[in-house]
């Protein structure tokens, strides 16, 4: 098989469509054209059917109830109804809320937000490791503590986050639990009713779905989830997102769901290995590669590589016919180091060092192998230019250097 550049692997930060799912929505462009909320017509009915299609399988995915399942532009609007809805639905039972600061910016920027309308937020600080534990969420709670929100795997380093156990503590407190479960919507197993989520944001382009589509599941019962709207206009969607829904969009998401409840084990084998024969590869052709978040407990297509005494920036550069991320999608435009990275304790050498390889369903083994290959000889190009690199080949100990500036 022959390689086709530029290679993609960035799938944390999208997927490419697939085929399937275009497919399926293809008829709603045109054909289908109805509006889901005309109740006068038959164009409406069908719009409204494919819609109630799509919500039944996307619920399928978590073990919920269609009824539960809300259309939004996607998760970042999900993560925004969950901490603006509750806390302004709940206010009155206190204004303390609980997440981490490795979370993605939809709920940092989310819950800084809540800050300047005086809400008072505890950030979890987690270890280098990367994973939020009860333990520490418990640490964090107080009598005023109205919803916790930790996501269920991390978008730059790939780590999972125990969700079930912290979903039992929080339901054990009667405290609020929300999960962004963007990047393991579809990919790792996630059932609301046995974790205990309440709330629950995923988004269709991170499942080979469109892009401008997402969902957050509210749960009806036990307990019974009530959300201020954030956005009004018709009472769409239980009153909680008004707006004329994406017809074509959310049958292309249900379509998505389907593929990767039917594919998820056979799809996670298959990236796990492809992730760890390329771990493998760095670490047999180079010497000072350090893997972000817990070795293990990782999402199959994730590793963030940090590759000291060379530039993340340059490294990118030098690749430049594959896709790859030194950081979220969302934040890249910076040249900051990785807020997570930083977050978890990781030093600027190896923060500003870091890179994301990301494995998908369309990556193979020879894009595995051509990348890896490219790495090595890129990082070892740097490295060579590198004076640092040098001095601690030659024993000195950087960190007992007096250096100085003129």
């Amino acid at each position: 098989m022959s390689l086709k550049f530029p290679i993609y692997m960035d799938y944390q930060a999208t997927t490419p469509m697939d085929p399937r799912v275009h497919e399926e929505m293809n008829p709603y462009f045109d054909e289908k054209f109805g509006n889901a909320a005309s109740r006068n017509h038959s164009f409406g009915w069908e719009a409204e059917k494919a819609v109630d299609d799509a919500r039944e399988k996307l619920a399928a995915v978590i073990g919920a109830d269609p009824r539960e399942i809300i259309f939004t532009s996607g998760a970042t609007e999900s993560d925004n109804m969950a901490l603006k809805g509750v806390a302004e639905m709940y206010k009155k039972k206190g204004n303390h809320i609980i997440t981490s600061a490795i979370e993605h910016k939809a709920i940092i920027d989310s819950a800084k937000r809540l800050e300047t309308w005086g809400f008072d937020v505890t950030y979890i600080e987690p270890p280098e490791n990367g994973i939020t534990t009860a333990e520490m969420v418990e640490d964090a709670m107080r009598d005023d503590t109205i919803l916790v929100s930790i996501m269920a795997a991390n978008n730059e380093v790939g780590v999972l986050n125990p969700i079930a156990e912290i979903g039992a503590l929080c339901r054990g407190r009667g405290i609020l639990f929300h999960t962004d479960a963007t990047q393991g919507y579809g990919k790792i197993p996630i059932d609301v009713d046995e974790m205990n989520i309440d709330l629950l944001s995923a988004s269709a382009h991170k499942v080979y779905g469109p892009k401008g589509v997402g969902l957050i599941y509210v749960r009806r019962r036990r307990p019974r989830v009530r959300l201020s709207a954030i956005i009004d206009g018709g009472g769409h969607e239980r009153g909680m997102r008004s707006g004329t829904l994406n017809v074509s969009g959310i049958v292309g998401f249900g379509k998505a769901a389907e593929l990767c409840m039917e594919e998820m084990e056979e799809e996670n084998i298959r990236l796990t290995n492809l992730r760890d024969k390329f771990k493998a590869t760095m670490f047999e052709s180079l010497d000072e590669v350090y893997v972000n978040g817990h070795e293990t407990n990782r999402l199959s297509g994730n590793l963030n590589l940090s590759f000291p005494y060379v530039e993340g920036e340059s490294l990118i550069m030098g690749l430049s016919d594959v896709a790859v991320s030194s950081g979220s999608a969302c934040t890249s435009a910076s040249l900051e180091p990785s807020y997570v990275l930083k977050a978890m304790g990781r030093g600027d050498e190896l923060a500003h060092s870091s890179i994301r390889y990301g494995f998908g369903r369309f990556s193979t083994e020879e894009e595995i192998d051509y990348v890896a290959e490219k790495t090595t000889g890129i990082v070892n190009r740097l490295r060579e230019m590198s004076p640092l690199y040098e001095m601690v080949k030659e024993g000195v100990d950087l960190s007992k250097v007096e250096w100085q500036s003129h």
